[in-house]
């Protein structure tokens, strides 16, 4: 990766026409051919970028670039578009060349799959009595996350992170299908989540859905202490 802090106006033209004006600026190019602009400012986000494939072109500034104290001009080019990045530097103060080695990616922790498997190992976290029967029980409009038998019949789980009132939507709509199989009818649904917000909260128990909060640290921790054959 090259990192360069430079004085430099930025001009991208393609899809939409973005002027940036001339300021101090880090400029990143990856080893992937992306390159990106960024201010000391607005978090992670660039001010302006350009996506791979692409190729860069380090030019010689024309006449009036060079009256205008333009000492070296980057042209960066999509190679699947028309989109064009224009920098023109006037002051480089810093350059350095960076290898970065093999990135094993992010690995997330946490994430709905994690919820499923810990809940489904950990069924009685919905109450004493209940068992699996299956996780991703199919539907005309998508799975269903956890299926279960509970002490006054079938139960569908929708999990969240957060529980909002999407979640509360989805899972209305899943149940007026099941509701529809007189082998497992009548089903009742929890949403289960991390967080509920409140209006969540509200909505799923004016339906009759029972809201359960998940401590995923917790649920983590007797998941490990808990003896496995495999």
């Amino acid at each position: 990766m090259r990192l360069v802090i430079a004085t430099c106006s930025v001009t991208y033209t393609g899809r939409l026409t973005a002027h940036l004006a001339e300021a101090t600026r880090l400029l990143m190019v990856k080893a992937d051919g992306a390159v990106l602009i960024h201010s000391d400012g607005g978090s992670y986000k660039p001010l302006n970028w350009m996506s791979p494939p692409a190729t860069m072109r380090v030019l010689e500034p024309d006449a009036e670039q060079s009256a205008a104290g333009i000492t070296e001009v980057w042209r960066v080019t999509a190679e699947k578009a028309d989109d064009t990045l224009t920098v023109l530097i006037s002051e480089i103060h810093h350059d350095s060349t960076h290898e970065l080695g093999y990135d094993p990616g992010l690995v997330k922790d946490g994430v709905e799959a994690d919820l499923q498997r810990l809940l489904a190992e950990q069924i009685d976290r919905l109450g004493a009595g209940h068992t699996l029967i299956r996780r991703e029980h199919p539907t005309p409009i998508g799975p269903v996350d956890i299926l279960a038998s509970g002490p006054e019949g079938t139960v569908a789980v929708e999990l969240k992170r957060r529980g909002d009132i999407d979640g509360v939507e989805q899972l209305t709509r899943y149940l007026e299908l099941l509701n529809r199989d007189p082998l497992i009818a009548p089903v009742t649904g929890v949403l289960a989540a991390q967080q509920i917000k409140p209006q969540a909260r509200t909505l799923a128990e004016d339906r009759g859905i029972r809201c359960v909060v998940l401590d995923y640290e917790d649920m983590k921790g007797e998941d490990a202490a808990t003896p496995r054959l495999f």
